[in-house]
């Protein structure tokens, strides 16, 4: 039982890791001596230093983007630190459906962020001096760990 509470423990801390480096990296849109993320835009040279990074733009997608990246974090903290309450205060045989449903709303909330991400961005889909950077792609990554570390929080159930 040790070794099952650890393995969900190493998930849920490696989601947490995923969603923080996803959201603070400025890797979701890279190419041609740019790097575009959810909060700047940044000309690099070709050596790779930072020349000039901007404010990205206030359009609403992306403020919902940000908005739905950062909740994600939020729930999935929420989530780990519920669990820790609920291993302690839960009966025995109890499961921990609030810590489950919590990390499976953070999963719907990175997957909200990466596909609003993904259709506003139609112009780079036909460009090829343009492609996905690192962050972009372990949004994707968080999303199905998110799910299953919260499906296997709803299965759970607390033991002696």
């Amino acid at each position: 039982m040790l070794l099952l509470l650890l393995g969900i423990i190493v998930l849920h801390v490696a989601v947490l890791v995923l969603l923080f480096v996803s959201t603070i990296v400025s890797q979701w849109i890279v190419g041609n001596g740019h790097a575009t993320d959810l909060w700047q835009n940044c000309s690099t040279s070709s050596s790779g230093t930072v020349h000039h990074c901007y404010s990205s733009s206030a359009n609403e997608w992306l403020q919902s983007v940000q908005a739905t990246m950062i909740l994600s974090i939020i729930f999935s903290v929420l989530s780990l630190f519920l669990f820790f309450c609920q291993l302690f205060t839960l009966t025995k045989g109890g499961r921990f459906y609030i810590t489950g449903v919590f990390q499976i709303l953070a999963g719907l909330c990175v997957m909200s962020a990466a596909s609003i991400y993904t259709v506003r961005h139609p112009e780079w889909h036909f460009n090829s001096e343009y492609s996905y950077g690192f962050a972009y792609i372990l949004a994707w990554v968080a999303f199905p760990l998110a799910l299953l570390s919260g499906v296997i929080y709803v299965i759970l159930r607390k033991r002696e």
